[in-house]
């Protein structure tokens, strides 16, 4: 199975911000600020970082747009602070709520959560929890968790990992990339994402968008997202896959064209602080 880390790209310069999350480990980010106090937050995925270049195009059309973008790491990721964990699902949600309380705190208004793979997970995750944020954007998130696994493990991978407490994945050359504990493959096997699809406030636009050429997580997953989540917009983008190779401004369409027409209005989900 290909890797899920991304290209970066150091194309989009922004202003530092550091937001402690709740463990007091400090997250790192890039603010794109504009005249508008309307703002987007942009996750990226699994072994990605806030460089990842899906999201610096995305901070970068927004921006373009006269609104405001926040891209970051999440904990254990790029500069951020904390160990890196295989799973953290719901640590990464929780980040997540630390960011949107500084905004919120900064009187921005947060329009939008958009996220790429497990971004996209992360930002459905805090839906599910909290209703405060109009719009949500999973871009190529994974709805069977339990699947995709013995692509980085190897096959057995429950075995071995209960036999010795760990895996530690390697690459192609056989270098140590990161070692996967029993506890943070158990976090991931226990996120249920049938249930907290359900949970999403309809009052909460989604929009899911994937490639229909995905060679990691498949297209049917995102079928899935469309058939639980109660207010919900599906674009299957035919030739793309999980990287939007050649599509990438297709995928900027998308979001911009379902961020765009409620800038006008407040959204009415405030965080409650």
């Amino acid at each position: 199975m290909p890797p899920e880390k991304s290209p970066q790209s150091p194309v989009l310069s922004g202003q530092e911000v550091i937001i402690s999350n709740e463990h007091g480990e400090k997250l790192v980010g890039l603010l794109h600020q504009t005249s508008s106090k309307k703002l987007v937050i942009l996750c990226h995925g699994f072994r990605a970082t806030k460089d990842d270049s899906i999201l610096v195009d995305l901070a970068a059309a927004f921006t373009t747009e006269g609104i405001s973008a926040f891209r970051f790491d999440f904990s254990g990721n790029g500069e951020s602070e904390g160990e890196f964990q295989y799973g953290s699902y719901r640590k990464e949600a929780a980040d997540l709520r630390s960011v949107v309380l500084y905004f919120s705190e900064q009187k921005y208004d947060i329009i939008a959560l958009i996220g790429h793979s497990k971004g996209g997970n992360a930002v459905l995750l805090y839906a599910s929890k909290y209703s405060d944020v109009a719009s949500i954007v999973n871009i190529s998130g994974r709805f069977a968790l339990e699947r995709g696994i013995d692509g980085r493990l190897g096959r057995n991978f429950m075995q071995r990992i209960n036999k010795d407490g760990y895996i530690d994945v390697k690459n192609r050359k056989g270098e140590f990339e990161y070692r996967v504990s029993k506890a943070s493959l158990e976090d991931r096997l226990s996120t249920d994402t049938l249930l907290s699809s359900r949970a999403i406030c309809k009052d909460c636009r989604v929009l899911t968008i994937h490639g229909a050429k995905d060679e990691i997580v498949p297209a049917e997953d995102a079928v899935q997202f469309a058939a639980n989540i109660p207010n919900h917009e599906l674009r299957i983008i035919a030739e793309a896959n999980h990287r939007y190779t050649g599509h990438e401004q297709e995928l900027t369409s998308l979001v911009l064209g379902f961020v765009r027409p409620h800038l006008r209005s407040t959204s009415p989900l405030r965080p409650k602080l």
